[in-house]
Order: structure tokens, then sequence, then C-alpha cells
């Protein structure tokens, strides 16, 4: 098998990226694998130190076939830097795995990405294979298509990436166009939209909106363990976008994923069940806005 070249993505949490290529280093395809890593350069002066402990940290991993370490003199952004890593891997190894520094690993990821690589690379329909799963209540499919991205362990090729488009506006018009906001958003389920345009605004800067965004306008499908081989650390407060809710956490896969023959269709199980889902999300979310809302009023009239 012709194994994908991991790429990673760090900046200041020497914590969490060891942990991360611990669990990489688990893989049974780990020393088979070239693990590329991009370091990105300080925002201020309040970044160095932790920026210098991950880069000393980084320059002693081992178990991989090869490391590859860019350190970026200024800082770029994880938007900016990932898509620049992401296009310049793929331009020159045509396929790529990417991981961000705060992903546990099912010791079965790798093996499941390559080999879905690997089935799939000719098959134009297929933009994306993915390791992470939502923690649904529900059993899904061994394996899924889905019009969706996340962007929690993941990888492409070449030929699906040139989709991609990093203009939110020019996304959002086409979306309109087609008529396809509501389809973005999981049937009303989420806010998908709202994160584009927020994105539009200059309120975030995800590429992974705009990836995913890409995906539906282009009719393409994501392909989907049954069981997550992805776990999320970085929902601590620690990370440029993380925050301390746990609505997406999950429990790792601890068996292989078989990779079966399926139809290239969207599954209309696991979309109902990924509906149901971020519904449930985002009731939640609502539910501790009018407790906050709630106590602070509680707390303004008390103390007239």
């Amino acid at each position: 098998m012709d194994f994908a070249p991991i790429v990673l993505f760090t900046y200041n949490r020497p914590d969490h990226v060891k942990q991360t290529i611990e669990a990489l280093q688990k893989n049974e395809f780990a020393s088979e694998s070239d693990l590329i890593i991009y370091s990105d350069g300080a925002k201020d002066k309040t970044d160095e130190l932790a920026i210098i402990e991950t880069r000393k940290y980084l320059h002693t991993i081992e178990g991989f076939k090869s490391v590859q370490i860019i350190e970026r003199e200024k800082n770029w952004g994880l938007a900016e830097s990932l898509i620049d890593g992401i296009t310049s891997v793929v331009d020159k190894y045509g396929k790529v795995i990417v991981m961000e520094d705060d992903l546990l690993t099912s010791p079965y990821y790798l093996r499941f990405m390559n080999q879905a690589l690997e089935k799939y690379r000719d098959d134009d329909q297929i933009a994306s294979i993915h390791g992470y799963v939502n923690p649904v209540k529900e059993e899904l499919p061994e394996t899924f298509f889905l019009s969706y991205a996340s962007s929690w362990g993941w990888a492409t090729w070449q030929r699906a990436w040139r989709i991609f488009e990093r203009d939110g506006s020019k996304l959002l018009n086409e979306l309109q166009d087609k008529n396809l906001e509501q389809r973005l958003d999981f049937d009303n389920s989420y806010y998908f939209v709202k994160m584009l345009r927020n994105q539009i605004k200059g309120k975030n800067s995800s590429w992974a909106i705009r990836w995913y965004t890409s995906i539906v306008l282009k009719n393409k499908l994501c392909l989907y363990p049954g069981k997550s081989l992805v776990r999320q650390i970085g929902c601590d407060g620690s990370g440029t976008h993380s925050s301390n809710d746990d609505w997406f956490d999950v429990e790792l896969s601890t068996s292989p994923i078989n990779l079966i023959d399926i139809p290239i269709e969207e599954s209309a199980v696991a979309r109902k069940i990924y509906q149901k889902f971020y519904k449930s999300v985002k009731l939640t979310y609502w539910f501790k806005i009018k407790n906050l809302i709630r106590k602070i009023y509680k707390r303004v009239t008390t103390n007239r």
C-alpha cells in the first residue's frame, strides 16, 4: 500500500500535541507513514515560550518513516497555515491525512484512512475520508457517506482539494442561488450558514466551514466509519477556537472498521441521526444561554 503522508498543524500546546503524537505512534502503519509538521509562529510574546517548548518536543519525535518540521517565522493562523500546508502536500504526494494538535486517534485510524484513500482514489464523487463521528445515541452503519465534512481527523486527494473555495462571499452567493442554505444547516438543525456568514464578516477564520460548503455546492460525498476513530481533546479552553463544552466528546473505537462496499450515495439513516444530534446540541446551547441570562438578571435585580 502507498501510505499517505500525515500533516499535523501545531501551535502552543505541547501537552496536547504530545498526546496526539503518542496516539498516532500506536497506529500499526505509523512507521510506514511520513509525518509533516507545521509549527505556527507566535501571535505575540505571551505565546513564545509555549511555542519554543512545543518545538523542542517536536524535534524528539520518532516512530514514523520520516519527520519533517516546518517552523513558521510569523503567525499565519490556523486557517491560512492549514490551507497552504494541505495544498503543498497534496501537490507533492497526491493525497494527505490531516491532523491538528488536539486529536487522539484509535490504533486503527491510519488503517481506515489509508485503505479508504486507496479504495476511492479514482471516484470523483468522493471528496474526503473522515475519522471523527459525532457521539450519537443511535447505531450507525459500519461505514456511510454524508455530504458533510468534519474537521477533526480527515483525508483527501489532490483531485478533490481543487474544489476548495476560500472566498466565503462567493460560497454564500452560490449557496443562495442554488437554494442550499437549509441543506447546509442539516435541515435547520444547526448553525452552519451562520458560521459561514461570520467567517465572511471576520468573526471567525474557519477553513472548515468553507471546505464543507464547497463540498455541498459540488454535491460531493464524505466517507465515515460507524464508530469514531478520533477524539477531540482541545475543547478545554486551551485552543484558539475551543471551549469547555463536551457535546462532541466520544469514545474511540477499540476495533478495526470493516471497509465494505456500500452504495455511492448519502446515507438517509445517518443523515437523520446527525440531524437529531445537531438539534439536541442546538437546544442544549439555548438552554444554557437562557439559564445564564436568568442568573445575570437575578444577580442584577437582587443587588438593586
